[in-house]
């Protein structure tokens, strides 16, 4: 195994552009009048993390990211159980696992939606996505669809899902406020949105948690918040992680 993934055995995993109005002069000859300018676009978004920080997973090897992934030790996969009961993912549910992997969770909900809920499986590296569907199939569910989605948007129809789960993913958004906004109009009214991510605090978390992760705990629930959702609170309390809820706002 490589250093990379050495490294990675605790990490998850998962197109603006910039427009220019002007503002246009009225074409008559009455005199004193002009046209109000055109309103300006809201700024283009600026990386928050290297293109290279998800490059790995765009070809990826499935059977090598799955040894890392799904490994004893690493607390998003020990806990899963837990993590997935404190969703109260019911019957008839749909649910998008957003930066899938190699699908842990999604089988997890594939089951516990049962067969007339679905589980979207979203993921940017489409190895990923095809392991899933053979991996459904494995597991004898039919009720997961898979999505390859690129670093701005989900590809989620809107009002298509009840809840939305990044596990170890919320740091690898380069472009975190559009893919907020993508995740919030994929809710239906009142719909979850849960995020377990890594805990960044200097003098606690290792070195590599502190280089490799963009935001603390306080910064991404403000960063959501400010995308039209309210905390809610954290269902499991994490060694490594922390695990949040919110809930959409709006409509």
């Amino acid at each position: 195994m490589s250093a990379f993934a050495s490294h990675l055995r605790h990490f998850h995993l998962p197109r603006a552009m910039p427009l220019l109005l002007a503002g246009l002069l009225c074409g008559g000859q009455v005199a004193g009048v002009v046209d109000a300018p055109a309103p300006l676009s809201q700024p283009a978004e600026a990386p928050a993390v290297p293109r290279s920080m998800n490059a790995h997973y765009l070809d990826a090897d499935v059977q090598q990211w799955r040894s890392i992934f799904e490994s004893s030790g690493r607390e998003v996969f020990d806990r899963r159980f837990q993590v997935v009961a404190a969703l109260d993912v019911r019957p008839g549910m749909r649910v998008a696992d957003v930066g899938a992997g190699t699908g842990l969770y999604t089988m997890l909900f594939a089951r516990a939606v049962g067969a007339s809920g679905k589980v979207y499986a979203v993921d940017i590296s489409p190895t990923f996505v095809a392991s899933i569907k053979d991996r459904a199939a494995e597991y004898h569910v039919d009720n997961v669809v898979g999505i390859v989605n690129d670093e701005h948007s989900t590809e989620l129809p809107p009002g298509s899902v009840d809840l939305v789960f990044l596990a170890d993913t919320y740091h690898h958004f380069a472009y975190p406020r559009s893919m907020l906004t993508s995740i919030h109009t994929a809710l239906v009214p009142g719909g979850v949105l849960a995020i377990v991510d890594f805990r960044r605090q200097p003098g606690l978390s290792n070195p590599w948690v502190l280089g490799h992760v963009r935001a603390g705990r306080e910064q991404v629930i403000e960063e959501v918040q400010h995308a039209g959702f309210e905390y809610l609170d954290e269902p499991v309390k994490l060694r490594a992680n922390y695990f949040l809820r919110f809930r959409k706002l709006g409509d």
